[in-house]
């Protein structure tokens, strides 16, 4: 009962938070046309069979020289902008639930084991989180993927990955280091319950909660991180779509008057970033009872 009391609140300050459904509805729209691109786009941008030169830096449809079906205007390669925004976004999206998801396991695993057991596991899981935690995410994936120089998604992915996990790990030790002194906890260990059961049975399910705060952020800032390193010419390779890399090519056109080259690229990758944020502030704000709620 106390659970469906507490599900009927969350779905009704959701319903009743403009900012939410707002984030909501950008990040769905996101990945619905992500998930449709092959449908609804003009073009395969990396189809070199449906590419010609004859497009080459074509305007927006509304400009003088505009042409149907190039609504944004081509590129420099005579790709369809809309249609290589939409792919870009998949790559994006694709990037960013990986990464969360990969990180967020690993992580998650190393925290409960950190935060149970405590004594040794814990010192070295958390000296070896500080260490990678002084570096920047954004350096030590440029480092790996200089390394792998022909990399693609997955080495993305995992050039990520490998720093990602810290932010989960500590908030998961933090989180069951606060369940595991609840007295429900210590009852389950005085009835004779294992450590396996206790960790996955009674300390896992009432400890995730701050991580789906951790999850709604992580994701917007991965995003960004694969446009960034993608922009600097170490992300994807040049065979996959990518916002960074629209942006990247769309600056060498800027003074020379394409300024839709690097302007719709630029707002995509703002306005899926803007819709996550919406929705993890409303998140953070539900699952944090310390957290006043606005208005």
């Amino acid at each position: 009962m106390t659970e469906r009391r507490i599900t009927s609140r969350l779905l009704w300050n959701y319903l009743h938070d403009p900012s939410a459904l707002a984030g909501s509805a950008l990040l769905l729209l996101f990945i619905s046309a992500a998930v449709a691109a092959p449908w609804i786009t003009p073009q395969n941008p990396y189809d070199l069979t449906t590419l010609s030169l004859e497009h080459f830096l074509t305007p927006p449809l509304w400009m003088e020289g505009g042409a149907w079906p190039f609504l944004l205007g081509t590129d420099d390669q005579g790709r369809d902008i809309l249609s290589t925004i939409i792919y870009g976004c998949r790559t994006s999206l694709i990037v960013g639930f990986s990464v969360v998801f990969i990180s967020g396991t690993m992580g998650i695993l190393i925290g409960l084991l950190a935060g149970f057991y405590g004594r040794w596991l814990d010192i070295a899981t958390m000296r070896l989180a500080d260490t990678v935690f002084s570096f920047s995410t954004t350096l030590l994936a440029f480092l790996l993927l200089g390394i792998f120089k022909h990399g693609g998604i997955p080495v993305v992915i995992l050039a990520i990955c490998i720093a990602d996990w810290v932010r989960y790990a500590r908030t998961m030790r933090g989180s069951v280091l606060e369940v595991k002194q609840e007295a429900y906890i210590l009852a389950a260990r005085a009835a004779g319950a294992g450590n396996l059961r206790i960790m996955l049975r009674h300390i896992l399910p009432n400890s995730l909660t701050p991580i789906f705060v951790v999850v709604a952020v992580d994701l917007a800032v991965v995003i960004m991180l694969e446009a960034t390193l993608s922009f600097l010419g170490v992300g994807v390779p040049l065979t996959e779509p990518s916002l960074g890399m629209m942006i990247a090519i769309g600056k060498n056109y800027i003074y020379a008057g394409m300024w839709w080259m690097i302007v719709f690229p630029g707002v995509a990758l703002i306005l899926l970033v803007v819709g996550i944020n919406l929705f993890a502030d409303w998140l953070r704000e539900e699952l944090n009872p310390k957290i006043e709620r606005k208005g």
